[in-house]
């Protein structure tokens, strides 16, 4: 018999309702070399059979990067299974994260645990925008008692909530990614509509009905601009951040979202 080669060592990112399916945030696989993505998605399974239903739904992210399935992989990678996200995928084509190469730009692009200032949208509109801007545009996202969407999978329980009121709502984020993700809409927000004043700024962790859960605030010399660039950056946040969203009833929750859209539409 052949000896197996050497294997590649592999940390794996759970994260929302495969977290809970799993037990577990975390797992550490071995594979082959020359294994891909999809290789290690059926060594997962073959440790949690309850994930495999979810595939379909399922997108990748190699060390914070969205990547096909069929990418391969390296000894010490860390792959993120990215289960459906709070806002649905659409069609397919910290801190500040502002680039100190563009001075000209002005992001503010964060996640934060706690509940926000009741003049965050002030604050933020102060720090993104300048005497050339003639219109500031901000989106305020708050808990509504009507459920939304459940993500695939999660339509038996939702089923059992039927008729309720949302009591709350519970974020999780894969942070590092999120951010990078916002950076990269805020990129395309730069380039599409030369806006350079913009901030996304997200909770994670319980959000009370009513509370506010996402602020975007868009800055331009001219209102059309400022509208498409909040309107952009509040769909792509939604569609493609690692950010989930699960609805808090008395005696459970629901998983909401569709599947990760890993780019712009178009």
């Amino acid at each position: 018999m052949t000896p197996p080669g050497p294997l590649l060592r592999i940390r794996v990112r759970l994260f929302a309702m495969q977290r809970e399916l799993a037990g577990t945030r975390e797992l550490q696989i071995e594979v082959a070399t020359r294994a891909t993505v999809d290789d290690a998605w059926a060594a997962v399974v073959a440790q949690v059979p309850a994930l495999l239903p979810g595939r379909s739904t399922v997108r990748f992210a190699v060390n914070g990067r969205y990547v096909p399935a069929d990418t391969a992989l390296t000894d010490g990678d860390e792959v993120a299974c990215i289960p459906p996200v709070s806002g649905g995928s659409g069609s397919p084509d910290g801190a500040d994260a502002q680039d100190p190469a563009a001075p000209a730009t002005r992001r503010i692009l964060e996640i934060h645990a706690a509940p926000f200032a009741q003049d965050l949208i002030t604050e933020l509109s102060r720090r993104v925008a300048t005497d050339e801007d003639g219109g500031v545009v901000a989106f305020v996202g708050r808990t509504r008692v009507s459920p939304g969407t459940p993500s695939p999978g999660q339509e038996a329980e939702a089923a059992r909530h039927a008729g309720r009121r949302v009591q709350a709502l519970e974020y999780e984020a894969f942070e590092p990614m999120a951010l990078d993700v916002l950076a990269q809409i805020a990129d395309e927000i730069e380039a599409r509509w030369d806006v350079r004043g913009l901030a996304i700024v997200h909770r994670v962790g319980p959000v009370p009905l009513g509370d506010v859960s996402v602020l975007v605030v868009a800055a331009a010399p001219h209102r059309d601009a400022a509208f498409d660039a909040a309107r952009y950056a509040i769909d792509e946040t939604k569609a493609r951040a690692p950010i989930w969203k699960a609805e808090r009833f008395t005696d459970g929750h629901v998983w909401i979202g569709d599947a990760a859209r890993d780019g712009p539409i178009g």
